[in-house]
């Protein structure tokens, strides 16, 4: 799922495609794409307003319309969006798309339908989203930002000493701090030293200094690097690269970049979670707590083995960003612009390193099963 890197260069990279556009009209294929179910509802509410602004909140991505109310649109797994022409013929996995007056369209591609779009009001004394059309939550119960300057480390020790679960499925927590996935939390994890399973009670403030220099630190370079383009996810300008840097991620099996020992996998709370057992030792006092999910570790094989979609089903990625639109490549372009989405070579770089790294793990593990056709394809 796409997480606060990947939907934050979402977010960027359409302020300059839809800023400024007036919805003229909506297209629903799906109906559960929409939290209120209210087609009607929906399109009384954003037909006739323009777009001034983008932004995100969370794992949201955020248009600001001008009568102080915004479109939320939560990706989730599968979900894409693009800028086009409207004469551009629409693939199956369209599932809303809005009309602009000037005759580009805004689609919402969505393979596993997971993906919902709302309205949130805006509260007029403090600005901030509330309330959602259906009657949803909208932002209510979001922790706070962790790349946000308000953020503080001071702030973060208060929020962390006042819990007591596992750091990892606490990091996964949205209302503990908003934005922060599987990827990064294993990535951060890792560069504090933090076993995943150690509870948030036993850090000591050395710990608590670490772990906040760390998530920010790699949050932040993300977001430079305009995420990690695993699976389905990219934006309208083109693939990300940070999962080029990835350190722990789906990279069970192999030797770690601090001591070299193998990177292991278990799963949390249906989770996979990437760590290393050196490195990141867990307390003496903690292990016997954390003894029977221990029992479960493993080098782990196989891209697509981690978190599927949560119920043990694989991902099956759709077509790329720039193979949607045919060889003209100008998806997402305003009217008028030359600029080009990005190619799609780093997409196959990355397929054909995960492919490396998962038929180097199955040798490793003296396994001789049947090759994917990317491993056969690097062989």
């Amino acid at each position: 799922m796409p997480e606060l890197p990947e939907v934050e260069t979402v977010a960027r990279d359409l302020r300059g495609l839809v800023v400024g556009a007036r919805i003229t009209d909506v297209r629903v294929a799906w109906l559960r794409t929409l939290r209120s179910q209210d087609v009607q509802a929906f399109v009384r509410a954003v037909v006739g307003r323009s777009i001034v602004g983008t932004s995100r909140r969370a794992k949201l991505v955020v248009l600001e319309l001008d009568d102080a109310t915004a479109i939320t649109i939560h990706l989730k797994m599968t979900g894409q969006l693009f800028v086009v022409r409207a004469a551009l013929p629409e693939d199956p996995y369209i599932r809303l798309v809005l009309e602009f007056e000037d005759g580009r369209e805004l689609r919402f591609r969505d393979i596993r339908k997971f993906g919902r779009v709302g309205v949130a009001a805006r509260n007029v004394s403090t600005g901030d989203l509330e309330g959602e059309l259906g009657g949803g939550k909208g932002f209510k119960g979001f922790g706070p930002e962790p790349l946000d300057p308000a953020f503080t480390v001071r702030e973060f020790r208060r929020r962390i000493r006042g819990r007591k679960g596992r750091l990892k499925p606490l990091l996964l927590d949205q209302g503990f701090i908003a934005g922060v996935g599987n990827i990064y939390a294993d990535e951060a994890l890792w560069a504090a030293r933090l076993h995943p399973l150690r509870s948030a009670a036993s850090l000591r403030p050395a710990d608590e200094g670490r772990l906040y220099r760390a998530l920010r630190r790699i949050l932040a370079d993300a977001v430079e690097r305009r995420g990690s383009s695993i699976d389905d996810y990219t934006a309208p300008e083109g693939d990300g690269s940070m999962q080029e840097e990835l350190l722990v991620y789906q990279r069970a099996g192999e030797p770690c970049a601090r001591c070299g020992r193998p990177i292991r996998r278990i799963v949390i709370g249906g989770r996979s979670t990437h760590f290393c057992s050196w490195c990141q030792r867990l307390p003496a006092r903690e292990q016997a707590g954390a003894a029977a999910i221990l029992r479960g570790m493993e080098p782990g094989l196989g891209r697509r083995g981690d978190v599927a979609d949560g119920h043990g089903s694989e991902i099956r990625a759709g077509p790329r960003w720039t193979e949607i639109g045919g060889a003209d490549g100008a998806l997402g372009t305003p009217t008028g612009s030359t600029r080009r989405a990005a190619p799609v070579s780093r997409a196959d770089r990355t397929r054909r390193a995960a492919a490396t790294r998962r038929a180097a793990a199955r040798a490793a593990a003296g396994d001789p099963g049947p090759a994917s056709s990317d491993e056969q394809a690097t062989a």
